[in-house]
């Protein structure tokens, strides 16, 4: 079974996603950092290499996507291939980054690989306010997040509902997080475990699933 956790950066994703794998012995699965051999190009000439810098991101989370389906396990995922398609390369797009032909040709690249995977059983998309996620990011204190302009984060939350509400195909739990505190609050997690039981045990009856 593959569960996948999607949400704005600052959302808790990386979090839930680790208490989730240990309440339930699930197999968690984070996002790659193995290194990008078009980052240093791509900060030098943005425009002449986001298409090759997402073009390799895509490869690498259809690899992802492919060993996870591949898998006995039970996988808990911190992102996947569906966030980076239809919010971050589209946001890159919108920023004049990718021409016309380099985006069509991304997406007919991403449709083939879809007709040899599968959709996660179910996407738990963790919607926040900007104002809960600029405080979690001052929080962690991350230097290279601290110069994120409100405009980007923004831009971010919008295509991640249409992405959630409008594009993604699959089974979709969503989940209001600005005022819960799930880490340290043992109720708030145990309401997120109940939606997630229901959803996918239908251990309970929940007619709402927000």
């Amino acid at each position: 079974m593959h569960i996948a956790i999607a949400g704005n950066i600052g959302s808790g994703k990386t979090t839930l996603t680790r208490m989730l794998a240990n309440h339930y012995g699930w197999t968690p699965r984070y996002e790659s950092v193995d290194y990008n051999p078009y980052l240093d190009d791509y900060y030098k000439d943005i425009a002449r290499w986001s298409f090759a810098l997402e073009v390799y991101f895509l490869k690498e989370r259809f690899r992802d996507l492919l060993e996870i389906n591949r898998s006995k396990e039970t996988i808990i995922q911190d992102r996947s291939i569906f966030e980076g398609v239809y919010v971050f390369t589209a946001n890159n797009k919108a920023m004049g980054n990718l021409s016309e032909r380099d985006f069509e040709t991304y997406m007919e690249l991403f449709q083939l690989m879809l007709t040899k995977a599968k959709l996660p059983e179910l996407m738990i998309y963790l919607r926040a306010s900007i104002n809960h996620l600029v405080g979690n990011i001052q929080r962690r204190g991350r230097e290279y997040e601290q110069t994120m302009q409100i405009e980007y984060l923004q831009n971010l939350n919008e295509r991640y509902e249409n992405f959630i509400l409008n594009q993604y195909k699959g089974k979709t739990l969503i989940i209001d997080v600005d005022n819960l505190d799930f880490e340290h609050q043992p109720a708030d997690f145990a309401a997120i475990i109940d939606k997630i039981d229901s959803q996918l045990f239908g251990l309970f009856t929940d007619d709402n699933n927000q």
